[in-house]
């Protein structure tokens, strides 16, 4: 645990004396490469390879599960 918090701390002085300029850049860049076309194709691939390991998006009989792999809430009777 405490070296965790020892990292944090790290982290933290260090950011702050990078100052907001540089958490700019790096923030740029990550937006760069998020959005480059090479890799949102290797996202896809690893979206449909767990899919396929998962079950997630399939369909099941006459239900569908949600996009975000999630089943609906099921309908629960009301006991009278």
């Amino acid at each position: 645990m405490k070296a965790i918090l020892f990292g944090v701390a790290v982290g933290y002085v260090l950011g702050a004396r990078a100052g907001r300029e540089r958490y700019d850049q790096i923030a740029r860049a990550f937006r760069a490469l998020t959005d480059h076309p090479a890799v949102q194709g290797a996202a896809g691939v690893v979206r449909a390879k767990v899919g396929e390991k998962t079950g997630f998006g399939r369909k099941t009989g006459s239900r569908t599960i949600a996009t975000n792999g999630h089943r609906p809430d099921p309908v629960i009777p009301r006991a009278n």
